[in-house]
């Protein structure tokens, strides 16, 4: 008999990878299109260049020299090295794996045990969705071309 919470976890996998899959299907048709990649990147571009996020945007301008910095701005840093990898016909494996190298190199390896991993991948998930809904929410309110 399995437990309650072994089921639990069961379906949140299948879940997640469903949402993944879908998520996958949905990139490789923006990614095969020139006009969609074209304008979706503009429009990330003005609402970050422009302030329309609720996070500070110099930071997306600014060379992260710092490791502390780097360190306190993980989110930012996939986001703007995801919009430099953009363009027409992009597989989505290289994009995938600039944020798997961005995770091995400043969630997973600074992590020296199991508590501090779960630490770090958690702040990261939570400033990763805010970023994300942030951009959301921007794109939404300035009725940018590509949202949706």
């Amino acid at each position: 008999s399995f437990s309650l919470t072994e089921v639990t976890v069961f379906i949140e996998r299948l879940r997640r990878k469903t949402d993944l899959s879908n998520m996958a299907k949905t990139m490789r048709t923006v990614l095969n299109s020139n006009s969609k990649v074209t304008v979706l990147r503009s429009d990330l571009h003005v609402v970050i260049d422009q302030g329309f996020l609720d996070v500070p945007g110099s930071l997306f301008q600014r060379k992260f020299s710092n490791p502390e910095e780097l360190q306190n701005n993980i989110e930012l840093k996939c986001l703007n090295d995801i919009m430099y990898l953009l363009a027409p016909s992009t597989d989505i494996r290289v994009l995938l794996n600039c944020v798997s190298s961005n995770l091995q190199a400043f969630v997973i390896q600074p992590s020296r045990s199991k508590e501090e991993f779960r630490k770090l991948a958690s702040d990261f998930q939570l400033r990763w969705n805010f970023l994300l809904s942030a951009v959301s929410k921007a794109m939404t309110l300035n009725y940018s071309d590509s949202f949706g």
